[in-house]
């Protein structure tokens, strides 16, 4: 049986050397780093980041992030880059490799090309002294005192330091372009922030024949048929022109019926809610949730700018969408 107190120990130390190795970079930050912001955010063409083996797991993740954050990237992959892959690097863009000796072949390989291009290349190199420094536009000392794997070969500590430094680029990239909430919804439309922040009233209501609607004068009980038939919990009270003039809702049926009124004489004018709550079409889902919650009602008419009916939805079209 493996002893607990000797596991926990064991990942304890590993978490400690990586927060040193990581807390270590930010004394190291200086005309480097924004050098190499610099050469990022004049970047005319596309950001290309390249590394082998672990350091590529690590440049992938790079890419990823610089790409959602409004700095447009890729991963190349070395192997092959060397087997036809270098074309897709072009004199617009800025090259970023990662490789801890600094000596990686594959990435040596391709030293010539870039240099050739005229690509400036930014290097994430635990090496000051490797030939991938030497050949680099600017230099980022990544560098560990030990890895974390207790023999000292696993890359542990340099990945977790290179996977920071690429955060840090990243976030100070992202901040120097004023890139904002809404910008980054845009480059994440399936996520949650995305819905929350690009999905309009319009894109989810109900509209056409789906609309509930009836007159001031309509008897009640043609109202509560043309609320089954629609299925929203309520029906919109609208004059000649479709103007809203009230709604009619289940809750309101059930404050009706302790009234005993009649269904068939009595009008929907008499029974309705004024001053009900409205959205415009443009306004955003996650709004009209708000709205929802805050009153605590289950439906909402959808106006344009002169009152008139153009849409409804209720909190199951809300949910559909995955904004509540």
């Amino acid at each position: 049986m493996y002893d607990s107190e000797q596991l926990i120990a064991r990942g304890r130390r590993v978490l400690k050397t990586e927060a040193q190795a990581v807390a270590a970079l930010e004394h190291r930050l200086g005309e480097d780093f924004a050098e190499a912001c610099r050469l990022l955010l004049g970047c005319q063409g596309r950001i290309v980041v390249t590394g082998m083996g672990k350091s590529g797991h690590v440049g992938n993740k790079i890419a990823a992030t610089l790409a959602s954050t409004g700095s447009p990237a890729f991963f190349l992959h070395p192997a092959e880059a060397i087997h036809g892959d270098i074309g897709m690097i072009t004199a617009q863009d800025v090259v970023m490799a990662i490789s801890n000796s600094g000596e990686t072949e594959e990435l040596l390989t391709i030293l010539p090309v870039i240099k050739r291009l005229g690509v400036p290349l930014i290097a994430l190199t635990g090496n000051h002294d490797s030939t991938l420094s030497r050949h680099a536009s600017v230099r980022l000392d990544i560098s560990v005192p030990e890895e974390a794997c207790p023999l000292n070969l696993a890359p542990t500590a340099s990945t977790t330091a290179a996977l920071a430094m690429g955060d840090a680029l990243a976030v100070a990239l992202l901040e120097a372009r004023g890139f904002t909430e809404e910008d980054f919804a845009r480059s994440h439309p399936g996520g949650s922030l995305g819905r929350r922040l690009l999905l309009h009233v319009e894109d989810v209501m109900r509209k056409g024949a789906d609309l509930p609607m009836v007159g001031p004068a309509t008897p009640l009980s043609a109202g509560l048929l043309e609320m089954s038939r629609k299925g929203l919990g309520m029906t919109t009270i609208v004059d000649e022109s479709q103007r809203v003039l009230g709604i009619f809702t289940d809750g309101d049926l059930r404050r009706t019926l302790d009234r005993q009124v009649d269904v068939h004489t009595t009008p929907m004018s008499a029974v309705m809610t004024v001053k009900c709550k409205v959205v415009h079409p443009r306004t955003l889902a996650a709004e009209a949730v708000h709205l929802i919650e805050t009153h605590r009602i289950t439906s909402l008419p959808v106006v344009d700018e002169g009152q008139r009916l153009v849409g409804a939805l209720n909190v199951h079209d809300l949910l559909r969408a995955r904004v509540m």
